[in-house]
């Protein structure tokens, strides 16, 4: 007889474990507390606008490529993918912006006509960087981070002294331009964290961007969660929207056994969660918990958002996209984020107009946009607050392109710290999970195995290996492998 495992949430790492323990003949039933599948990354449809409500950006396509191969299929099974030229562009200031091409010999010609010499150091660190790629993919992701010698491999030994260098200081030391500088760090803010604390080991995110590219799955990212509950639906995942869990029942043994939900019981004999990992343990009796709430406080958290999501009524010139506004101190609003939790007076942004690249997001004409402000988790979140801070970045993009706009708004929608707690029950409102510091890295972040209660998982971002839709497939991976393990 099958084992059945409950899993916990419908995002990228619940659905990728899913696909593997149906494949490895469990009973798998999927439970999502909200009315649509796809966690963190449902979409928004309005008036014949479509926003992905979550991530935005296709990045490292080799981890789709290898989480769909393991099923005999590839991403072009499902979707389309296109790749991005230009990949984005960055405004610095008023008509003041450079635009990142598709092509690895293009963005050369960009650094070399910002700063002169500046090719030859982006080449040198490329190298590198896609090295710590190689290494990453092939030597460290996929472990569970149960232990400290899984860092160390004769490969990696090697590159030990980049877990104490940093992103900055190895990106400053020969680029000198400000604009450059800033885009070579801005891939890191990814991974939830700041330049400044985020390993060189990490620079693997710059090789990420300019070497794998920026891609775009044609519909959006969420026809990559489609594809993903068509693999698990033809695998025999069961999927139950609406079912919101709220209690995990353990029996005198320590054992995981079943499920509270919508106030019905359910028994189970594996429960993974994909859901928030604080508040997933909050749903076990005391004693089972593994991390306590001084734990938890004393944790670096990625960021939280303000997202607004907007319908423009005509096309909105100059801007690619995805663009991003560095127009103002990045070090200022990193401090409002990590450093002492407010919010920014002058925030850098990010914009996506996806209907820019695939008029599937908007009608003729129209413009579809999702404006995003990187914030620190648990801040105060009222209606008063969005409505200035989208004053705020309306009037910069207007500024910076020089256009008006506001007048062709027909509609926005937002999201921030409280919705990430009401829909995702996410600790703090964070969007991105744990920060991958170094003190957060691999096995110091927390277990994918309980070691409290048998047959209790976690899944995630919050857990190995870390913030992002292709860590968060791996993670799906590295805890089927871990739960195929244990029975």
């Amino acid at each position: 007889m099958k084992k059945t495992i409950y899993v916990i949430g419908s995002g990228f790492s619940s659905l990728s474990a899913s696909c593997y323990l149906a494949k490895s003949g469990f009973k798998v039933v999927v439970l999502e507390k909200n009315s649509t599948l796809g966690g963190r990354a449902r979409q928004l449809l309005r008036d014949g606008f479509t926003f992905d409500i979550g991530p935005t950006w296709y990045w490292m396509p080799d981890v789709f490529e290898k989480f769909f191969a393991d099923f005999g299929k590839k991403p072009s099974d499902y979707y389309i993918l296109e790749r991005l030229n230009p990949a984005y562009q960055v405004y610095f200031d008023k008509e003041d912006s450079i635009t990142i091409p598709g092509s690895l010999k293009d963005i050369y010609q960009v650094f070399e006509a910002e700063e002169k010499g500046s090719s030859i150091h982006l080449d040198t660190f490329l190298k590198s960087a896609e090295y710590n790629y190689d290494v990453s993919i092939n030597d460290l992701v996929y472990k569970p981070g149960a232990s400290p010698l899984e860092l160390i491999t004769p490969v990696t030994i090697g590159k030990i002294t980049q877990f104490f260098s940093t992103i900055r200081k190895q990106v400053r030391k020969k680029i000198k331009s400000k604009k450059l500088i800033q885009i070579l760090e801005f891939p890191v803010l990814f991974l939830g964290a700041k330049p400044s604390n985020t390993p060189a080991f990490y620079n693997f995110m710059n090789y990420a961007d300019f070497g794998l590219g920026t891609w775009h799955p044609k519909g959006g990212m969420y026809k990559v969660i489609e594809a993903m509950v068509s693999l698990a639906t033809s695998l025999g995942v069961e999927f139950k929207t609406n079912s919101n869990v709220e209690k995990i029942m353990v029996n005198p043994v320590g054992e995981a056994c079943g499920l509270v939900v919508n106030g019905d019981s359910f028994p189970a004999d594996i429960i993974l969660s994909g859901a928030d990992y604080h508040h997933t343990e909050k749903l076990l009796p005391k004693k089972f918990r593994q991390y306590s709430e001084k734990y938890w406080s004393k944790k670096v958290f990625a960021p939280s958002s303000l997202l607004f999501y907007v319908g423009f009524n005509k096309k909105v010139k100059d801007v690619c996209h995805h663009t991003l506004f560095f127009d103002t101190d990045f070090d200022k609003h990193a401090k409002t984020i990590y450093d002492s939790p407010s919010w920014p007076e002058k925030p850098l942004f990010y914009a996506s107009f996806p209907s820019i690249t695939d008029d599937s997001f908007a009608p003729s004409n129209k413009e579809s946009a999702t404006f995003l402000i990187p914030l620190a988790p648990g801040i105060e979140d009222t209606p008063e607050i969005r409505e200035h801070y989208f004053s705020v970045i309306i009037e910069r993009l207007e500024k910076l392109t020089n256009q008006s706009l506001k007048e062709s708004i027909l509609f926005k929608e937002s999201f921030c710290v409280n919705d990430f707690i009401k829909d995702y029950n996410s600790y703090k409102g964070n969007a991105y999970g744990l920060a991958n510091i170094l003190t957060q890295t691999a096995f110091l972040r927390p277990k994918i195995k309980s070691n409290k209660v048998k047959n209790m998982f976690f899944t995630g971002q919050l857990t190995v290996p870390g913030p992002g839709v292709p860590p968060s497939l791996i993670s799906g991976k590295i805890a089927s492998d871990l739960i195929l393990k244990y029975n």
